[in-house]
């Protein structure tokens, strides 16, 4: 597991799920959205922002990689320092039997915050409560903890990185906020966009300009044996992300 480094190196991801309570095949490995800043509580709060959920095939055969993207926009002068918010319970949530709801959770915590910070990811597990809205923190002991920024676990169980990466997806934000200006922040150069559409497409292929370009990202990247994600169901599986307090 090599996830990519911060900007300015980039490593697009050609696969990708997202977002949250957005149930997609993780085997066809579709790109299907993604949501930066989406709403004005999570620009305000962006430890809140969930911006990617990503799932593909593991270099290594029999096992899946997921990536949940948090904190959009992060600064190169910010990123040092970076950590996640200890008070949110960050989950993949796994349909293994096609119904929209989790059979399985893999929750992910954080104890402390900047550079001495530490993770502890628990599951795969059953959910604490199927279908809630409210989530719970499961019983179960933590499957791999360690310290932020680290490489944990084992090559052949559960592997984990937390911490910045560069943030892999495209977006023409501005040209986005152009034809959706309803969208736009309250804050920042793109709050000074028109309030009404000026714009009815995306820019073509050498005029667009990719608003991600030197900004990081915290990312959440889990590998493991995808039999621990399809046992008891099927190959076919919806996953998704949430971030709750």
């Amino acid at each position: 597991m090599q996830p990519s480094s911060p900007a300015p190196a980039r490593k697009r991801l050609a696969t990708g799920l997202a977002l949250a309570a957005t149930a997609a095949l993780c085997t066809l490995g579709v790109v299907v959205a993604s949501d930066h800043q989406d709403s004005p509580n999570v620009e305000l709060n962006p430890l809140q922002d969930l911006t990617d959920v990503y799932a593909f095939p593991s270099p290594a055969a029999g096992r899946i990689v997921l990536v949940m993207n948090t904190r959009a926009f992060l600064t190169p002068a910010a990123t040092p320092t970076a950590s996640f918010d200890h008070n949110q319970l960050y989950q993949f949530k796994i349909d293994n039997t096609g119904d929209a709801r989790e059979d399985k959770v893999i929750q992910v915590t954080f104890s402390g915050s900047g550079t001495s910070q530490t993770v502890q990811v628990r599951g795969p597990a059953a959910p604490p409560v199927p279908g809630a809205m409210a989530n719970t923190l499961s019983t179960v002991e933590p499957a791999v903890t360690g310290a932020i920024k680290t490489n944990l676990g084992s090559a052949t169980g559960m592997q984990v990185f937390a911490g910045p990466r560069d943030d892999s997806f495209f977006l023409d934000l501005k040209q986005f906020f152009r034809i959706i200006p309803d969208r736009k922040p309250s804050t920042g150069p793109l709050s000074q966009l028109p309030n009404t559409p000026s714009a009815s497409g995306f820019r073509p292929a050498g005029q667009a300009r990719n608003y991600l370009t030197g900004y990081n990202t915290l990312s959440i990247v889990v590998e493991l044996p995808i039999a621990d994600l399809t046992a008891g169901g099927t190959s076919r599986l919806g996953i998704w992300g949430t971030i709750s307090r």
